[in-house]
Formats: structure tokens, sequence, C-alpha cells
């Protein structure tokens, strides 16, 4: 497609930024139903859709909600194509100026941080802590219960509001808090599609769906916004935690953060005051049943992984995950041959828990899982490379 074809209707940055936008949220999603629908008249749709963000008249469609059950039972709303065009269109934006106010040690939804970084610093804190294993220091870790559906979408939109006419000095300040507003305050469980059966939300507790929030409170979980507000939305605490409390080892990944002291005695009186702060500035309250309090020599569960003095191991729940995985695989080639989608599917499943698994000391952990597990129907289809980090076709997948 040509950038020229709106040259004259729109400003070329306009069209560009919206185009790097539509480019990189197809990266992952080109092949789902949603994509595709937008591609059969891309030209049109995105020309549209860079008028209706030209004259402040879009507005979010509908999203698809349904429940998933790994790592944990989770409520998802997955946002129209279109709307995630948008949310990669928005954050492009605000990230450079984000990243210039967030801590380092809030690891979600950050180029360079992540799971596996937040994993290595957390392991350095106790380290340098304990002075290498040599003396006393203790963890504390805390979650905030029902994190993303307790957001108060007013205070959010409020500091956000602040923060852009403060730091943000782009020409199109305006157009950027009009698509915050309209972002923050849509509702999808006003106009969303079910999909699966409402039986699948039995289990899931009120506070952990949108379905049952107060009114202005709450953020989908599924968008790419919902993750880079909510650590906006935390960025107070992370500053109050590391210059008010003056806490040298802190880290974050979303809603699940990790302190680490020498001092038993001033770790507990931390807690009234993490409580009294967060309730009082964002309206949140600790999950009474996540306080982790312990010797380090104890070790620490933090992000699918378990902690300890010179070694990090894969948590019991990620090797519980990547078995029901396999199993899952194996009734797909029990009583047929698998399709391209499959294939697609599986490639993206397992090297998902390989990629993650391959960083730590879990060789022999893999090659026992995948080769007394997987089917030999499978064995035909792949091969394992890089000393059983990733699999890949033997055939290789026609792509559209």
């Amino acid at each position: 497609m040509q950038l020229e074809l709106f040259s004259d209707t729109v400003p070329l940055s306009l069209a560009e930024e919206v185009f790097l936008a539509y480019y990189a949220c197809r990266k992952n999603k080109r092949n789902t139903l949603n994509a595709l629908r937008f591609e059969k008249h891309l030209e049109h749709n995105l020309f549209v859709l860079i008028e209706q963000i030209k004259t402040k008249t879009y507005f979010p469609g509908k999203s698809i909600a349904f429940i998933v059950n790994k790592p944990v039972k989770r409520e998802i709303f997955a946002a129209d194509f279109r709307d995630r065009v948008v949310h990669h269109f928005l954050i492009n934006k605000l990230n450079p100026i984000f990243e210039d106010v967030f801590i380092q040690d809030s690891y979600a939804c950050r180029i360079g941080k992540g799971t596996h970084f937040g994993i290595k610093r957390v392991d350095g804190f106790i380290k340098s802590c304990s002075n290498n294993y040599k003396q006393d220091c203790f963890i504390l870790k805390l979650d905030i219960q029902g994190f993303f559906m307790n957001i108060n979408r007013s205070i959010l939109y409020e500091r956000l509001f602040d923060f852009i006419n403060k730091k943000y000095h782009e020409p199109d300040r305006e157009l950027v808090l009009f698509l915050c507003s309209k972002i923050i305050f849509n509702d999808p469980t006003k106009n969303c599609i079910i999909k699966g059966n409402k039986s699948n939300w039995i289990g899931l507790p009120n506070s952990k769906s949108l379905f049952y929030s107060p009114l202005n409170f709450g953020l989908p979980i599924g968008n790419l916004t919902s993750q880079v507000f909510a650590n906006f939305y935390m960025n107070i605490f992370d500053h109050y935690v590391k210059k008010e409390l003056d806490i040298e080892f802190y880290g974050r990944y979303v809603d699940d953060f990790v302190i680490v002291h020498q001092d038993k005695e001033y770790l507990k009186s931390l807690l009234p005051i993490i409580t009294n702060f967060l309730k009082t500035k964002l309206q949140l309250t600790l999950h009474p049943k996540k306080i982790y309090f312990q010797h380090y020599s104890k070790g620490v569960k933090f992000l699918g992984t378990f902690i300890k003095p010179n070694r990090i191991f894969i948590s019991n729940r990620t090797k519980g995950n990547f078995y029901t995985a396999i199993m899952k695989q194996n009734e797909v080639v029990q009583n047929t041959k698998p399709s391209s989608d499959d294939q697609k599917q599986f490639l993206s499943s397992m090297n998902s828990y390989l990629g993650i698994m391959k960083h730590y000391k879990t060789y022999r952990l893999r090659k026992k899982m995948l080769f007394k597990n997987l089917s030999g129907w499978w064995w035909n289809q792949v091969y394992l490379s890089g000393g059983i980090a990733k699999f890949v076709l033997k055939k290789k997948i026609k792509t559209i």
C-alpha cells in the first residue's frame, strides 16, 4: 500500500503513525479472524480510521470476552483489530515520556525489561542485600487484590491528563488526550461478544470480573493500553517506595512486588504504611492471602520461578502448565493429522514454555517431559533445535 494515497487528505505524519501502528499490531495477529476481516478492505479501513482519529470521531468497537484458565483463571477482553491499531498508535506516542519517569525496576510491558529481567533483578537484590548470602536479610512479597478490576478510571485519567499536559509537547496533545479518554472510559462489558459459554465464568470471583466492577472502575485485561496504563497508575507507588520509604531493593511486575531488606522489623512495619498509601492514593487493597514474609534462605516465588540462593528453579505451577500443554497438543493428533493451524498453535504453545525454561537449569526437565510425554505423531512433524530450546517444523508452513 502506498502512503501517498492519503497525503492529500490528512497530514502525512498522522498517516505514517497509523501505518506503523497497524504493522506493529498485525505482527502476531495476522491470521486471526479480526485481522483477516480488517485486511480484506485494508486501504478503506485504514483511511476511515485515520479520518476518525484526525476528526476526533473515533469510538471503540466491540470486544470479545472469554475466560482463560492458564496460568490462572482470568477474564479477557480482546479488542477489535481496528481498536488494537489505535492502542498501538497511542502507546507509541506515550511510551517515550513514560520511560522517562518509570523506575528501572518496573518490569511489565517494557522493551528490554520483562519477566527474565525482573527475575534476575530480584535474584540480584537477595544476593546483594545478604552480602553474597553471608548475612541475614528478609523478603516481603505482596500482591494487590483484583488489581485490574479495581483501577479507578477517574484517578487514572486525572493523573494522565496532568502528566501529558506537563510532559507531552507535541502539537497533537489534544488528540492524545481525546484518545486516552475514549479508551479509559470505554466500558467493554456494554458492547461485547461472549466467546464460549457463560458457564465458563463459574468459579471466577466477582472481584476478577469487569461485569461486577463498580462504575468507572476496572481496565480490560488483554489490551496493550490496559497494561501500560496500569504501569503508569502504579508509578506513583513505585516512587513512593523508592524515594519516601528509601527502599533500595524493590521490584514490581504489574501488581506483584518484592521488597528485600536486612531489617526484619522494618519490613514488618511497612505493611500498614503500604496498605494505607495504596488505599488512600489509588483505592487499591493488598491481597490478605498473598502476603509472603520469609528469610531469604527460604526462597521466593516470582514470575513463574522459585528464587533460592545460588539457584533459580522453574515453579511447580509452570511445570504443571507445561505438562498440561503437552497433553492438550497430544489430543490434537490423537485421531487426525494436524492442520497448518494446528502446527502453528503447537509451535506457539511449546516454544513459549521452552523459551521461558531455557533461561534456567532445566535441560534435563525439558528433555524428560518432552520425550516421555509428547505423542510420537508430533515427532513426525517437528524436531528440536538448540539443545531442546525450540521446536521447528520438518515441513515449512505456507504463510499468507
